[in-house]
C-alpha cells in the first residue's frame, strides 16, 4: 500500500512538474542605451537573435523603422517590455526610406509600456543621456539614442 500511494505521489509529481511556470529571462537592453552604438549594429544584433521581425513592421515619413519583438521573444529596457524597436541609418541598406525627407542624424531606441515619468527616472539612473518621450499618455514611451 505504501508502495503503490508513493509511486501515486512520484507520477504525480514528475506529471505536474511540465505545468510549473518555466522562470525565464529577459533579453534586457539597458547597456546599449549609453547612447554609443550605431543604429546598424543595434538593430543586426536583434535581428540576427530572433528578438525582433527583419522586416519593419511601419516605416515612418522621416524613414524611422519600427520593428516589431518576434512572438515569444522577451526583451525589456529598464525593466520595461519592449513593445516596439527604432531605428534609422541614412545610407544604410537595412533600413527601408520613408515618404518624406529622412533623418539627418542616425537614432536608435524602444517603445516601452510604460508611462513617461516611470521610464524617464529608470533612464537617469541607469546614466543614461538617452531622450524620452512620451508616445501614448500613461500607456507607451519611446526612449531614443542619436549617436554621433
Amino acid at each position: 500500500m505504501a508502495t503503490r500511494l508513493l509511486k501515486a505521489l512520484v507520477v504525480l509529481f514528475v506529471a505536474g512538474a511540465g505545468f510549473c511556470p518555466v522562470v525565464a529571462h529577459a533579453y534586457e537592453l539597458d547597456a546599449q542605451f549609453d547612447c554609443r552604438a550605431r543604429p546598424h549594429a543595434f538593430i543586426e544584433q536583434l535581428v540576427n537573435n530572433q528578438y525582433i521581425d527583419p522586416n519593419p513592421m511601419r516605416v515612418e515619413a522621416n524613414s524611422v523603422n519600427v520593428f516589431r519583438p518576434t512572438h515569444g521573444s522577451d526583451i525589456t529596457a529598464f525593466g520595461f517590455r519592449v513593445y516596439a524597436v527604432l531605428g534609422y541609418e541614412n545610407d544604410d541598406e537595412m533600413f527601408r526610406k520613408g515618404p518624406g525627407e529622412a533623418l539627418a542624424d542616425p537614432l536608435y531606441g524602444v517603445v516601452l509600456s510604460a508611462p513617461r515619468e516611470a521610464v524617464e527616472s529608470r533612464v537617469r539612473e541607469a546614466g543614461s543621456n538617452a531622450t524620452v518621450r512620451m508616445v501614448i499618455p500613461l500607456l507607451l514611451t519611446a526612449v531614443v539614442c542619436s549617436p554621433s
